[in-house]
């Protein structure tokens, strides 16, 4: 029964993960399956994955075929420079030992790499968070500016129109006052006429002795 290692379809619309199975190669892509050998999460930065190395090495080694993807995940897992190696020793060129030294030789270098990647990534979000955090306290003091200016523009046109009430009832009571002296003035004219008219009253109603006199 010829069978392959490839991906069954898991999760969600918009965050799909997937498992690695092995399963023949006419059954259904999300259908039944042989075995399940690990988990690939491609949402992750970097993506996570997890294979059941021996015995992903034991069905390569038995011939079953990948997917390309398939393959490139067990590429980076080692399974095939396992293989590899493991072909190595069969041919007499190292021996076992010698395998397992450049084994952990390449996998030392590759959690180094992996970890260089992470290292970049973690830099890369810090400084984009640090740039969306500078970029929001711009904005926020833009706010604030625009904020402050409508606030003075306000106080100024509540003082300007305080400053008018005042000009206005400065005037009106400047005109009253003025109406009041008129007023007294006017008064003080008339009371001086009426005595005027008065005492013209009574030299005319006088006996002529007493003006000649």
């Amino acid at each position: 029964m010829p069978v392959k290692i490839r991906l069954q379809r898991h999760g969600r619309k918009g965050y799909a993960y997937y498992h690695v199975v092995i399963a023949d190669s006419k059954a259904p892509r999300d259908g039944r399956f042989i075995e399940r050998l690990g988990s690939y999460n491609p949402n992750t930065d970097p993506a996570t994955v997890q294979i059941n190395f021996d015995r992903a090495l034991y069905w390569v080694q038995t011939g079953a075929q990948p997917t390309d993807t398939v393959r490139n995940l067990l590429s980076t897992e080692g399974v095939y420079m396992k293989k590899h190696l493991l072909g190595g020793i069969a041919k007499g060129a190292f021996d076992e030992a010698e395998a397992e030294r450049r084994f952990d030789a390449w996998k030392s270098a590759k959690e180094a790499a992996v970890e260089k990647v992470k290292q970049n990534i973690d830099t890369i979000a810090a400084a984009d968070l640090k740039k969306r955090i500078d970029a929001e306290k711009a904005t926020n003091k833009e706010k604030e500016e625009v904020i402050a200016k409508k606030k003075a523009a306000e106080l100024a046109a509540t003082v300007k129109a305080a400053n008018k009430a005042a000009e206005e009832e400065a005037a009106i009571a400047k005109a009253e006052e003025a109406a009041e002296k008129a007023a007294i003035i006017a008064d003080a004219e008339v009371t001086a006429i009426e005595v005027a008219a008065i005492a013209e009253e009574a030299t005319s109603d006088a006996p002529a002795e007493e003006k000649a006199e």
